[in-house]
């Protein structure tokens, strides 16, 4: 892909991240939240709880905010995937990431050279840098799909097999696992995948937008990239 070279003088603002991508973005990462939290106590579930049962619906609230959190995510990430070709070419990146493209992985190998404090300055990007977009649709992207995927075919088990959830995934995801304790297992391996891509992520985030003079976090809020250097930006579709 061809590398549009962009002037950014100092505290130069670039629009980027379109609302509509923004707003997925923060519900993604609520729902995200909510899963993880109630799936760890769904895996591992309170002792006890005190007074008598029928007085208590302690897991059973604890369900019910896991599965509309997954109903959430789930269709956060189909709008996700119509918005990659209704956005911004800024949108696409983390779906279709340029891996045909050599100067792409000599962008990638640089990143990686940068995050291990192996070079002294980074590459501007006005959208995501090639590192960060390998990362995110390796983590985020296959890593969501496995979850919905696995996910929709456990709650099928409970909606019985009259139900679209069992013959879209449980009917097939169960028996290609084994059992259902199988798939159970492998959500929650997920589960622990998806949050370290939040960890790091995070911790990205924030090392970037001080090491690498440029906005990260407010470009989530606002859509627009600060850049505070005067220099060179790559802007790749």
């Amino acid at each position: 892909m061809t590398t549009k070279p962009v002037v950014a003088h100092s505290e130069a603002a670039v629009y980027v991240y379109e609302a509509p991508l923004r707003l997925w973005h923060w519900i993604n990462a609520l729902s995200i939240t909510l899963l993880a939290i109630t799936g760890w106590f769904i895996a591992s579930p309170l002792p006890s709880v005190s007074g008598e049962a029928i007085d208590n619906y302690v897991m059973g609230y604890m369900r019910f905010v896991h599965f509309a959190a997954a109903y959430i995510f789930a269709v956060g990430f189909l709008f996700r995937i119509y918005w990659a070709f209704a956005g911004n070419h800024h949108a696409r990146q983390i779906f279709l990431p340029a891996i045909f493209d050599k100067d792409w992985w000599g962008g990638v190998w640089h990143e990686l050279k940068w995050y291990a404090f192996l070079v002294k300055e980074p590459r501007k990007y006005i959208g995501h840098n090639p590192m960060a977009t390998l990362f995110m649709h390796l983590m985020l992207v296959w890593g969501s799909v496995f979850l919905i995927i696995t996910g929709f075919a456990l709650y099928g088990e409970g909606t019985g097999m009259d139900s679209w959830q069992y013959a879209l995934f449980s009917s097939w995801v169960i028996p290609l696992f084994g059992q259902s304790q199988d798939v159970h297992t492998w959500h929650h391996l997920g589960m622990w995948y998806i949050v370290i891509f939040v960890i790091i992520h995070v911790y990205v985030a924030i090392r970037e937008d001080i090491m690498s003079r440029q906005s990260m976090i407010s470009t989530m809020v606002s859509g627009w990239r600060m850049f505070k250097d005067a220099r060179d930006v790559e802007d790749k579709p």
